[in-house]
């Protein structure tokens, strides 16, 4: 498994555990008051069809109190286990408990003369862990037609028996339990879809990658071959220059842009005349001014490139020096892109110390005068100042390279900064 799997497991686990200790409450929650609701309904549901089978609806004629009682009596004991019935005028006409009932009787909460025009319930858990519900149903002539007016109130109490207390508490813990459970299943039946979609994510990404990276070396190999003969170059002063980044701390959109741009930092001299551009003598004025115009031109090349955009800063600014005596801009100090004032370093040391058509290599030593003499004018001293002391490493590793061990070297620093 590797480090995208595992953090791809713990996120998928975490969440899932997080849905499951979130949904499982609710879920017992829903599934106790279901049950306690079904019977509540129920008992309102019987207290009225009792009530109108035994006469306790109208409490307004002749021996209304004889046949509250009888019904109250006949009723209590069955579903309730305290039933009281009142009059339209909320007063108390009969009252029948059971023996249950008086245990409980006088620790249930008391209440004023009944006035409610709909059906509802109450939930008592009482010292001496009795679970007590108590409905209160307003009576009229009609089961259905709740327009009638009332004509009584029924009033009872039930004493949820053991049995059925840990019934319900057991569908409701099971039921909390199967959502638990299919919280967890969805997350791990979740896991291999997301690897999958990701891995050929990431088979995807590195294919346009790779063709990114064939774009950008096809540039780099049509700049030097027109240029030198050889990419050597670009290699290796790409390679330098995400070094020299890498230990002052660039990472992510900056790095990448840094590579691309030290890689294609000539693309301009592709629309620069060869009569110009391999002149083997000093240039006159006329043609430095062209021979300057590859800075512009390799701007339009890599403006609007998509992922090349950000490697305008180097190829706009790798002229500019820290003094303002660069072209084409004559910016200066902090003004030059960051990017460009580490490639700058990058690219004198390299051309310094390199073989060249028309040069011999300078000798490390030599190389590095020429650079300290140049700090504070060409360069960048705090980018000096980072660089110095790698420089001799970075020195012998390049002198026992040759373009195909530099290219490997600058492939190395690609995949590690572009695939991130």
């Amino acid at each position: 498994m590797n480090t995208f799997q595992k953090r791809t497991a713990i996120r998928i686990a975490a969440v899932s555990i997080l849905l499951a200790s979130l949904a499982s409450p609710m879920a017992w929650y829903v599934s106790f008051e279901s049950a306690e609701e079904s019977i509540v309904s129920l008992a309102i549901e019987e207290s009225g069809r009792l009530s109108h089978h035994f006469g306790a609806i109208d409490m307004s004629g002749q021996n209304a109190v004889e046949r509250a009682a009888s019904a109250a009596q006949i009723i209590s004991g069955g579903m309730f286990d305290i039933v009281e019935i009142y009059n339209s005028h909320g007063s108390k006409l009969a009252e029948s408990m059971t023996p249950v009932g008086k245990t409980i009787e006088s620790s249930m909460p008391h209440h004023g003369r009944p006035n409610y025009t709909q059906a509802f319930y109450e939930r008592f858990k009482l010292a001496k862990g009795s679970w007590v519900l108590r409905v209160f149903v307003p009576l009229r002539n009609s089961e259905t037609d709740l327009r009638m007016p009332i004509t009584s109130f029924f009033e009872g109490v039930r004493v949820m028996p053991t049995w059925q207390q840990d019934q319900i508490l057991k569908s409701s813990l099971a039921a909390a339990l199967i959502v638990g459970l299919a919280s967890l299943l969805c997350g791990a039946a979740l896991y291999p879809v997301v690897v999958h979609l990701s891995a050929d994510n990431e088979r995807k990404t590195r294919e346009v990658l790779d063709s990114h990276i064939s774009m950008m070396e096809a540039l780099g190999r049509a700049i030097a071959k027109r240029d030198s003969d050889t990419g050597a170059h670009n290699y290796r002063v790409a390679w330098i220059a995400a070094t020299v980044a890498e230990k002052m701390g660039l990472t992510g959109t900056t790095m990448q842009a840094l590579i691309a741009g030290s890689f294609l930092h000539d693309v301009g001299k592709i629309g620069i005349p060869d009569a110009i551009l391999l002149k083997p003598g000093r240039l006159d004025d006329a043609e430095l001014a062209i021979m300057r115009t590859h800075i512009s031109q390799g701007k339009d090349i890599v403006v609007g490139a998509g992922w090349l955009d950000g490697a305008q800063d180097v190829v706009a600014s790798h002229h500019e020096k820290w003094n303002g005596s660069g072209y084409p801009a004559q910016l200066q100090g902090e003004a030059i892109p960051l990017s460009a004032r580490i490639f700058a370093v990058a690219d004198v040391f390299d051309a310094l110390c390199s073989k060249r058509p028309y040069k011999e290599p300078m000798s490390f030593e030599d190389t590095m005068i020429i650079l300290e003499q140049d700090t504070g004018s060409h360069f960048d001293p705090a980018i000096m100042e980072v660089f110095k002391p790698m420089a001799r490493n970075i020195y012998d590793r390049l002198a026992q390279c040759d373009e195909e061990a530099t290219c490997q070297l600058l492939h190395e620093r690609v995949r590690h900064h572009f695939e991130q």
